[in-house]
């Protein structure tokens, strides 16, 4: 059973947002929510914005978890150069963060950065 709404799960934006976040991925960076707006056609400020990326990065996430994935929404981070709170919630709805704690939530965050970046990472041949 989805944890995340339907919203976006199967619409060109959805496809999109999953392209930059595996690109970001491959080569170890990350995005922010704002280049997620921009692909979204959202304003890039406010509550609505936040609210609709939030939906779009936690559907992909929950399917990358059902796909034995690590929640690639670990790399898209706001203007403070972290997830939001949003982030941290999904990842107890999920089960994937027992502990609340910021320092629970710090050592996460690294955990599934880390995990990712090993997942995705792009072999440079030589």
């Amino acid at each position: 059973m989805a944890v995340v709404t339907d919203k976006y799960r199967g619409t060109k934006a959805c496809a999109l947002v999953y392209c930059e976040m595996v690109q970001a991925a491959r080569y170890g960076g990350i995005t922010t929510y704002q280049a997620i707006a921009q692909i979204m056609n959202l304003p890039l400020t406010g509550s609505h914005m936040g609210r609709e990326v939030g939906h779009v990065v936690g559907a992909i996430s929950e399917d990358e978890l059902n796909n034995g994935r690590p929640m690639l929404s670990a790399i898209v981070v706001s203007v403070s150069g972290r997830p939001g709170p949003g982030f941290f919630a999904l990842a107890r709805d999920l089960g994937k963060l027992k502990e609340d704690s910021k320092e629970a939530e710090e050592r996460f965050w690294e955990m599934e950065r880390a995990a990712i970046y090993k997942t995705w990472r792009r072999a440079f041949k030589v």
